[in-house]
């Protein structure tokens, strides 16, 4: 396999986007967790814990969608682009609708599991479509860790730092991204 080959260029430029639009939500509610005022090593442990759930859950979806998409044949990647709309949309609905949820404390092990898999969630969502596509396995599993892993200590550490300035529209941002690859793959 050639890695400096125009589609492999591609996949990995689509795979890398695809996982920072995935890490927004690591992102911004790492922000407002950090905003609490943490200390490093629970940042630590937590951006960890995170970037294994954003390696698990895609890889378990991309199992089931290309056992999905080994079912469906050439159906697959309009199931896929479709699977990709629904999720950005949903990720932007839920950035606006503006509910104020009670915090569980993420300090605590189970606190930290839920919340690594809460931001991970839609990981397993487009691993399933991305499964349906037989594209590189162990790049973008690699790639959905580290990028959702750094994403999430970058917003720990910048919560803690700064305000509530990213918030909500971290989520929207990823949300259109998910929103812009299923429309591509529907055409």
């Amino acid at each position: 396999m050639d890695w400096a080959s125009p589609w492999m260029i591609g996949q990995l430029i689509a795979i890398l986007v695809m996982a920072v639009a995935l890490g927004m939500d690591a992102l911004s509610l790492g922000i407002g967790i950090g905003m609490r005022g943490i200390r490093k090593l629970y940042m630590l442990k937590l951006s960890v814990l995170i970037a294994l759930f954003h390696m698990a859950m895609p890889l378990m979806g991309m199992i089931t969608g290309g056992y999905v998409g080994y079912l469906l044949g050439g159906v697959a990647t309009k199931v896929g682009g479709i699977l990709l709309v629904l999720l950005g949309a949903h990720m932007m609905y839920n950035s606006f609708k503006g509910e104020n949820t009670r915090m569980m404390n993420h300090q605590s092990m189970w606190g930290m599991i839920v919340f690594a898999l809460s931001v991970s969630i839609d990981s397993f969502s487009v691993g399933v479509s991305l499964g349906m596509f037989a594209g590189d396995m162990v790049l973008t599993v690699v790639l959905f860790g580290a990028v959702g892993g750094l994403m999430s200590i970058a917003g720990l550490m910048l919560g803690s730092k700064v305000g509530h300035w990213i918030g909500e529209y971290g989520e929207a941002m990823g949300g259109v991204i998910l929103l812009a690859f299923g429309v591509n793959f529907l055409f």
